[in-house]
This record gives C-alpha cells, sequence and structure tokens, in this order.
C-alpha cells in the first residue's frame, strides 16, 4: 500500500480521469444497493415459502420421516437424473450439514457434489431437512431416521452399498452410523467433518476455544429457553462469519462492489443460502455442544446416540475417505483426521483392524469452498467418486490420495500413498478442554435450577418469534428488502437506468486500482485486529484453564 500522505502516481498522472471513475462508481453503487434489495426480498420470499431444499436439480420425495413411527424433521430425495444412470455405477446418498442453514450446500448450483455424481453416472439421493424440528425431536430420532433412509438406498439397488456423502457436520452424522451398534457397509466421505473437537493449534484454530471462554452448554440452552424452546440456527452462522469478519464483512462486498453485473448471479444464488436460518430443538443443540463442542465424546467413544447403543469409532468398518484443507479455519485438518490416531495409535492397531483410511488435503480452499467451490467440484470431488470404489481393494492402512492430471473425461488420475498413523495430528494438552467440559457441566446444571425455569415461564410463540425477526443476520438483510425499506422502489428504478446507460470504466484504470488497494487496506486493518483478538482468547484460555496446546504430526 502507498505510505500515508503519499499519492499514487498513476493518479497524479492521470488527475483528468476522476470524474469518469465517479460516474462508475456511482452506478456501481445505486446497483450493489439493488442487488441488497433483492437478496432482502428473496429472503423474504424464500421464508414465505416455507424455506424449500435450494437444489438445483429435480427431485422426488421417498421417505418423509416425520411419518415414522418415532417422527423426524427430515426427508430422503431421489435427485430425478437427465439421462438414465448406469447400473454399474453404485448410488451415492448426499448428506447436507444442519448447522444453522438449510438444504442445499451439496446441491444448489450444477458444479457441485450432486453433479458431479450425475455425471458420473451414478444413482443420487439426497438427505433434506425441514426449517423447523418436531416438538421433542432428539439426535436419537434423527440417527434412526437417517439410517432408515440409507436401508431404502440398499433395499432399492441390492448388492451396491451407497456412498455416504457427509458434509460437515453431516460427516459426524455419516460417522455415527458408521460407529453405531450395527454399524454401515458402503464407503463414506467425510468432507470437512469435524471429529476432534479439541484439536488445532494454538493462535490458529480458536473456534475450540469458545466453548471454554463463554461457559460452555448453558449459552445455547439459554438462547433456545428464549426462543420458546428452539435454537435458532442464525446463531451459528454468526459465529462464522465472527470468525472471519473481514471476509464475511468487507471481502465479500467489496467483491460485488468491484463488478455488480458479473457477481450478481453467484452472489444472490449463494446469499440465497446462506440467508436460509433453520431451527434445531433445544435438547438437539445442547447435545450437540455438551457431547461434540465442549465434551468431545465421539472421539472418546463415549456417545451414547439412545439409550441402547453407545457410539465406539472402533466399531467403524465401511471404508473411508476424509477430506479436509489447510485453509479451513472451522474445520482444520486435525479436527478432521485427529480422530484417527486417538482410535487407532499405530498403523499396525490400524491394519489390525482391517480398516482402510484415505485422506485427501487441499491446499487453500476455506470451508465453504471444500463444499461450494465449482473448481473444487470439478477436480476434488469428481476425483473421489470416480475412484471410490478402489477404496474397496486397497489393503487395510492408512493412505494419502494424490491428484495427477485429469483425462479426456475431466476425472484427474489418482493414486493412494500409505502413511503411517503416528504421523498424523494428535492433541498435545487436553488437560484444558476436560477442564472446560467439567466446568461447562457445572455452570449448566445452575442455569437449569436457577434461571431457566423463569425464562421458560416468561417465553411464548410471541417472544420467539420476535427474537427470531431481530436477530442481526436477518434485520441485515431484510431492511434492505421491498417490503421493509421505503426507499427500495426508488433504488430499484434508478438501478434500471444505471443498467440502460452504464459507463463502465476500465478495470485496469488507476482509479479502480486505488480503490481495491482501498478495500484491501480496510480488510488488512480488519484482519489485523482479529489476530489480536484471537491471541487475546489464547491468552484468557490459557489463564483460565491452562495452555490448551499444539497438535503434532505430519500429514
Amino acid at each position: 500500500m502507498q505510505a500515508a500522505g503519499s499519492a499514487d502516481p498513476a493518479l497524479t498522472a492521470a488527475p483528468a480521469g476522476w470524474p469518469a471513475y465517479l460516474v462508475d462508481l456511482t452506478q456501481r453503487t445505486v446497483l450493489f444497493l439493488d442487488l441488497l434489495r433483492q437478496r432482502g426480498d428473496d429472503m423474504l420470499a424464500h421464508e414465505a415459502a416455507g424455506l424449500p431444499p435450494l437444489l438445483a436439480f429435480s427431485y422426488e420425495t421417498v421417505l418423509d420421516a416425520r411419518t415414522f413411527e418415532a417422527p423426524a424433521a427430515y426427508a430422503l430425495l431421489r435427485i430425478e437424473p437427465a439421462v438414465e444412470p448406469r447400473k454399474d455405477k453404485r448410488p451415492v446418498i448426499v448428506f447436507d450439514p444442519r448447522a444453522g442453514h438449510g438444504p442445499g450446500i451439496g446441491g444448489f448450483k450444477p458444479d457441485s457434489e450432486v453433479g458431479m455424481a450425475l455425471a458420473l453416472g451414478h444413482p443420487v439421493y439426497f438427505v433434506a431437512f425441514f426449517p423447523d424440528p418436531l416438538p421433542g425431536q432428539t439426535l436419537a430420532e434423527v440417527h434412526h431416521a437417517l439410517r432408515r433412509f440409507v436401508r431404502e438406498v440398499a433395499q432399492r439397488h441390492p448388492g451396491q452399498p451407497p456412498v455416504l456423502y457427509g458434509n460437515c457436520q453431516a460427516g459426524w452424522a455419516v460417522a455415527l452410523m458408521s460407529a453405531d451398534c450395527a454399524g454401515m457397509t458402503g464407503p463414506a466421505v467425510l468432507n470437512g467433518s469435524p471429529l476432534s473437537y479439541w484439536a488445532g493449534d494454538d493462535g490458529v484454530n480458536p473456534m475450540r476455544l469458545a466453548g471454554g471462554l463463554t461457559g460452555g452448554t448453558w449459552v445455547a440452552r439459554l438462547l433456545a429457553d428464549l426462543a420458546d424452546g428452539r435454537f435458532d440456527g442464525a446463531w451459528l452462522v454468526q459465529n462464522f462469519e465472527q470468525l472471519n469478519p473481514a471476509r464475511a464483512l468487507i471481502d465479500k462486498y467489496g467483491s460485488v462492489l468491484a463488478d455488480p453485473e458479473g457477481e450478481a448471479e453467484r452472489f444472490l444464488a449463494f446469499e440465497r443460502w446462506w440467508g436460509g436460518f433453520y431451527f434445531l430443538n433445544r435438547e438437539e443443540i445442547v447435545a450437540i455442544v455438551e457431547r461434540l463442542f465442549v465434551g468431545n465424546r465421539l472421539e472418546q467413544g463415549r456417545f451414547q446416540v439412545c439409550p441402547c447403543c453407545v457410539v465406539d469409532l472402533h466399531r467403524i468398518r465401511n471404508p473411508l475417505l476424509i477430506f479436509a484443507s489447510a485453509g479451513d479455519n472451522i474445520t482444520p485438518p486435525q479436527q478432521a483426521l485427529g480422530w484417527v490416531r486417538q482410535v487407532w495409535p499405530t498403523t499396525e492397531a490400524l491394519v489390525a483392524a482391517g480398516q482402510r483410511i484415505v485422506y485427501l488435503l487441499h491446499p487453500v480452499a476455506g470451508h465453504l469452498g471444500i463444499f461450494v467451490s465449482s473448481e473444487v467440484a470439478r477436480r476434488e470431488h469428481r476425483a473421489m467418486l470416480a475412484h471410490i470404489n478402489a477404496l474397496e481393494s486397497l489393503p487395510p492402512g492408512l493412505y494419502q490420495m494424490q491428484l495427477g492430471q485429469a483425462d479426456d473425461s475431466g476425472v484427474a488420475a489418482a493414486r493412494f500413498e500409505p502413511r503411517r498413523v503416528e504421523d498424523l495430528p494428535i492433541a498435545l494438552q487436553p488437560e484444558a478442554f476436560a477442564a472446560v467440559s467439567a466446568r461447562s457441566e457445572a455452570l449448566d446444571a445452575l442455569y437449569q435450577q436457577w434461571i431457566s425455569p423463569w425464562i421458560c415461564a416468561w417465553a411464548n410463540p410471541w417472544s420467539a418469534q420476535l427474537h427470531k425477526w431481530s436477530h442481526p443476520l436477518r434485520v441485515d438483510r431484510y431492511r434492505f428488502a421491498s417490503a421493509f425499506n421505503p426507499w427500495a422502489l426508488s433504488v430499484r428504478l434508478m438501478a434500471e437506468a444505471m443498467r440502460a446507460q452504464r459507463q463502465a470504466l476500465d478495470r485496469d484504470s488507476p482509479w479502480i486500482a486505488a480503490e481495491r488497494q482501498t478495500i484491501a487496506g480496510f480488510s488488512d486493518a480488519l484482519e489485523n485486529g482479529v489476530a489480536w483478538r484471537d491471541a487475546w482468547c489464547d491468552s484468557l484460555f490459557g489463564a483460565v484453564y491452562g495452555r490448551a496446546g499444539t497438535d503434532v504430526g505430519n500429514a
């Protein structure tokens, strides 16, 4: 960046260009504001329609778990292919994460996980869920509904155990099915899926410290109590945005302001999904926070999915393909892979168990990039599905999947290189997180005894709706919508006029370069602030619970 007080030589040499830049900037600003209006309108329209799954493909409902004897607000969809699937291809079931957003991240555009599976000739099924959980719905009922979905697909395709494709939270749901008392047989793909919640590096993965810094489970219970027994997924989405506010507040909007015409379709499609907030029951979110985020019971083999079964990851017998990225600050490779070394401490133990685990690492993709990037879908996801059958033919052990050049069909060549379990990351100091879990249980017990009854007595459906629509992420969207903003019509009319008289400045203009430089400066400043915040959180966590610890490993 330019030093303070100095002028850009290019701008000094071309002062006459500023009127054209002001015209271009004004037009782009109006177009940008109109996109915010459209985003708000889309959010309200999507809400009014009941928040249906945002899939770019036609589908039919195969099973609706709301009709089961132990009901759950889930449904199994069959994606209707443009051409008949190949009979030699096993079915693929895509499980989308229920972590604040609605279903669709695995298939809301053609270049997606669903799209790649269809292109390769697989019969494709999709597990969707509804915006509101059923009253009293628990993780056990969800788990048994998902297992019934898998059984239905297996019966439709005899002799071809389905590929279970789990994204983020849905990845650990797939792991639960693979490791419960019945177990699964088809290969499972875990994309950006956290199973080792205490894993990570100091100063790099601050989200793992959140449970300790907020006191643990009681906060999730409080938010659900305020909403009359339901937990608003918008709070989870806000956590994601606060993890990297420079990207959420500056980079995202800066790229749209720079090219509102070119970014419009991508921006609105993504925001339609990103702004569709779903709910969980109080029982569900408390169980997730208590047993996974804070308690880390899945990795320890202490996750009781129902009264008759405790999940033990030692029971997993179906081949696993784990996809993680070094650029993922929500599910870093340590959380995606560390559990393997906890369950099978040595390579010999993994081989003796007859298990095959393959991992694929991306160097830079962020958490969302693992699921929504078209480039990742066309290369990594296409390759994973194309070579999925090879997992079952590998000798037991740990392998890293390395991708090479793509063939004429676009599928990258793959080789599976043996690795040592001992080289995977493992947490050095879990004692600090064990202290977090113990304190969380104590605080939650106090909250339930002394505070929760009063809040539950006050909460009602009206206050729950007020709680919902006053959430900052919803307000940020609907305040630009036509139904709420009296200036929305003027913005729309001005945008139509701007498009008819557009005078776009050359993107190589020094004025455009200066604009990009200014936006980058704000982004860098905010990132520096976030780095300071994360360092402060590390120090505070260490002072209260002890050092969190840095994982070791060469994966």
